[in-house]
């Protein structure tokens, strides 16, 4: 088994990406909204040398992400990686995503 991450930058898609696993048999994951490492040290007020990028980004919308985890059996990954890559595109395209997997030694909880 395996743990497929997927960072979803293009939350746009979010949707679109669902419906599609939904109809390749993944019959789960969880999903959590995401903040990255720069804006988070854009809003440290103890960071005087961000002051500048701060005043800029404070009137742009805030970028969020959406991290995707699935638990997954080895055939199972291969499937959800395809469908993944086939809504989303090319992950090498700059603000897109990453995704990775971790391999699972342990796992309760599953059927």
């Amino acid at each position: 088994m395996q743990l497929l991450v997927l960072i979803l930058k293009k939350v746009e898609l979010l949707d679109p990406l669902l419906k599609e696993l939904a109809k390749g048999g993944v019959k789960g994951g969880t999903i959590v909204e995401g903040t990255g490492m720069a804006e988070a040290l854009v809003n440290m007020e103890d960071l005087p040398m961000f002051g500048v990028l701060r005043r800029i980004l404070k009137d742009e919308e805030k970028e969020i992400s959406k991290m995707m985890f699935f638990v997954c059996k080895d055939d199972e990954m291969i499937v959800t990686r395809d469908i993944i890559k086939r809504v989303i595109g090319d992950l090498k395209a700059p603000n897109t995503g990453i995704m990775f997997a971790i391999p699972i030694t342990y796992v309760e909880g599953l059927m």
